[in-house]
């Protein structure tokens, strides 16, 4: 047995996710944490919400709230969204808990005590209006490049051009419009990068097994133009983590909060903390700290691939940094983006499916299934209605529900609700477990080095070797003259039923606990031996009969929330 640590990108408190957040962090990572923890590992599963920064405060200032009572408000909106999708989080944690607090300001002190932090005074952008210096985001103006009149403070999304706020003709705050900004000097500390990028690269370079979409991002970032820069870690708001080394004060910080990409990464660890604290384990240092027993630990990281430059560079600087004993990642799973049908989410337009409005229209294995097994990880994915329906409807309802409808009211219509006895097993029923040997030893791979869309097709082979095992071997036909060996064929496909569930459970674990229940055992071992599973629960064994397991989806239904979640189109 190992031990695996697992997080997922931590994601933004301002609002509810959308499908392709989904599946570039959450969905992927709780996949290989049900398998890990089927197959007998331990497991520690860890996310959290990200809950400092502007857009914090002006989502709170616009829902009329304090911004405290907001972020605990959002953060209990999505746990129970997360809930209602089956992440299996051992613990899912907050960026504002007092552990964060506490942890990001002793390494903060740590990194001044190795000399990796650096005092700059620095311009920025003052709104006199809105009575606070503006981060380049909330600032926009007219491109110099190119004309474009809604280019931001630190891209035009036109021409693509990098700027400045100062570069930006007739700048405006996209606070509150006002156009009375002033450049005004404050100080800022800065984590010294450029001082760990031999560091950094020489432990890029040892990760040969990672994804080439994680190593191009980050080898791009360490090398391209002038190469990895030295980055600002505080920011001129009241919300946030307030900047002091360890608990001393910081001279000349007063006021000041340590930049929410700093803090963010570091919640993972006090995640954790806050595990322990709450009562769900202990020891929480054994995951973290090599010289605590963290050593024999591999740690898995899933993320899409914009969040890639701050897991692969600044977050293991800041760890680097410290010289201290903790953990660094070993593997980080990335992913590309997911479209919808034929352009991006979008909140603001209303377009796209968001995670509450998922759950609203189907149960969460649906779109669990088609999610994963539509990951985009060598190349940005699509969803459309066309393709869900289509895949719903053939994977799930006619491959696998239909499987198991078949063979369960054919079993209570000839025989009972018992698994019967009689006949032995043949050359079908042989050739049967070859087979599903071969796939599950290729599913088993798939899974173990994270290919979630491979392994989703070698779940959906599985599934399909049974329904050819009954359309070939037909036992409504072998009953009529060979009662025995209709009942061995049917007691085999019983057995598949319990197989299915517990291959299928770290895909569409609520289908699969309705299978074992249905199947009346909660016996779900891995499999070691196909031939030895496929006798589990023997003759004389009850059963129930399932209801409908997945049901098709209608063209109607499939028009009407194609059109529901359009958007606004421009």
């Amino acid at each position: 047995m190992a031990r695996h640590l697992i997080t997922s990108a931590i994601p933004y408190i301002n609002g509810i996710k959308h499908l392709g957040n989904l599946v570039g962090s959450q969905l992927p990572a709780d996949l290989y944490a049900r398998y890990l923890r089927k197959r007998g590992h331990e497991v520690l599963f860890l996310c959290a919400t990200d809950e400092h920064g502007t857009p914090a405060e002006l989502a709170a200032a616009k829902a009329g709230k304090p911004v405290a009572a907001y972020c605990a408000e959002m953060h209990a909106v999505q746990a129970r969204i997360a809930d209602g999708f089956g992440l299996s989080f051992d613990h899912f944690g907050r960026s504002s808990s007092p552990q964060n607090h506490k942890l990001t300001q002793a390494m903060a002190g740590r990194l001044a005590e190795m000399g990796l932090i650096r005092e700059v005074t620095e311009d920025q952008v003052y709104s006199v209006t809105d009575g606070r210096f503006l981060p380049d985001r909330y600032i926009e103006g007219t491109c110099p490049n190119c004309g474009f009149d809604s280019a931001r403070g630190d891209q035009c999304d036109n021409c693509t051009k990098q700027l400045d706020p100062t570069d930006l003709i007739n700048p405006r705050s996209t606070i509150s419009g006002a156009t009375d900004l002033e450049v005004r000097t404050t100080k800022h500390l800065y984590l010294r990068q450029s001082e760990l990028k031999a560091a950094l690269a020489d432990w890029i370079d040892s990760k040969k097994d990672w994804p080439i979409l994680t190593t191009s991002i980050a080898k791009k970032w360490l090398n391209d133009g002038d190469g990895l820069q030295d980055r600002g870690i505080t920011r001129d708001l009241d919300w946030g983590i307030p900047v002091r080394k360890g608990d001393q004060d910081w001279p000349g910080m007063e006021g000041k909060v340590f930049y929410v990409w700093f803090d963010a990464p570091i919640e993972y660890i006090a995640c954790a903390q806050e595990w322990q604290d709450a009562g769900k384990g202990n020891d929480w240092e054994r995951w973290w700290r090599t010289d605590k027993g963290a050593g024999d630990v591999r740690y898995t990281q899933f993320m899409g691939k914009d969040n890639v430059p701050f897991h692969t560079l600044s977050f293991p600087a800041t760890i680097m940094g410290t010289q201290q004993p903790w953990k660094l990642v070993d593997y980080i799973k990335s992913f590309n983006y997911l479209n919808y049908d034929g352009g991006q989410f979008s909140t603001s337009r209303g377009r796209g499916v968001f995670m509450d409005q998922a759950l609203d229209i189907l149960p969460s294995d649906y779109w669990r299934w088609w999610l994963l097994s539509h990951a985009p990880e060598t190349s940005d994915a699509e969803f459309t209605w066309d393709a869900f329906q289509q895949d719903v409807n053939k994977d799930l309802a006619d491959v696998l529900g239909n499987f198991v409808s078949r063979i369960t009211k054919f079993c209570r219509s000839k025989f009972s609700e018992t698994i019967p006895a009689g006949g032995e097993h043949g050359a079908p029923e042989h050739a049967l477990i070859a087979a599903l040997t071969q796939r599950l030893t290729a599913y088993q791979g798939h899974m173990d080095a994270i290919e979630v869309r491979k392994a989703a097709a070698e779940l959906r082979a599985i599934w399909v070797l049974g329904n050819e095992y009954l359309q070939a071997n037909a036992p409504w036909t072998t009953i009529k003259t060979d009662p025995d060996m209709a009942a061995m064929q049917v007691r085999l496909g019983l057995n598949l039923i319990r197989l299915y569930a517990v291959l299928s459970a770290p895909f569409i674990p609520d289908a699969s606990k309705l299978l074992l229940e249905a199947m009346q055992t909660d016996d779900a071992d891995w499999p070691d031996d196909i031939g030895a599973a496929l006798t589990a629960l023997p003759a004389g064994h009850a059963f129930s009969v399932p209801d409908n397991l997945f049901r098709k989806i209608t063209d109607d239904e499939r028009a009407d929330w194609a059109e529901r979640f359009a958007g606004v189109r421009t």
